[in-house]
């Protein structure tokens, strides 16, 4: 899942994301991409889609650059709090790959070349959360 507020981050983020799970074998036939308004619209399709039962995991990427009113705060709290009620929810991993950060430049530098994007770092959680989950079902 990923938001398309402030998209010239978030593509790089999916970009790190794609790398990172191409590195652990995941195949680009088994990755479902899906596109929301924004980081508070993420924890509804990352719902659905973990409950549609096609998926090991979800990774939920955007990025929410603070202004100058409180609704930064807001986004983001909602944005997490729901993200974390989606996979326990679902039983399903759902990884908080969303940036929260003061300045466009911070998201930028999150959102690099390097295995330190934090799309790649999530997609590396994701793979390990479903390993486990599968492990611990049994």
């Amino acid at each position: 899942m990923a938001a398309r507020f402030n998209d010239h981050v978030v593509g790089r983020l999916r970009d790190g994301t794609r790398r990172g799970l191409a590195r652990l074998g995941v195949a680009d036939a088994d990755i479902i991409e899906s596109w929301v308004p924004g980081a508070f619209e993420l924890p509804l399709a990352a719902k659905v889609l973990a409950q549609a039962g096609k998926v090991d995991a979800v990774i939920c990427l955007g990025t929410v650059i603070r202004g100058d009113t409180p609704h930064f705060d807001y986004v983001c709290a909602e944005a997490a709090r729901g993200i974390q009620q989606a996979q326990l929810d679902t039983g399903v991993p759902v990884m908080f790959g969303v940036l929260t950060v003061d300045t466009e430049q911070q998201a930028l530098e999150r959102a690099g070349e390097g295995t330190d994007n934090k799309g790649d770092e999530a997609a590396v959680g994701a793979v390990e959360m479903a390993l486990l989950v599968r492990c611990l079902r049994g």
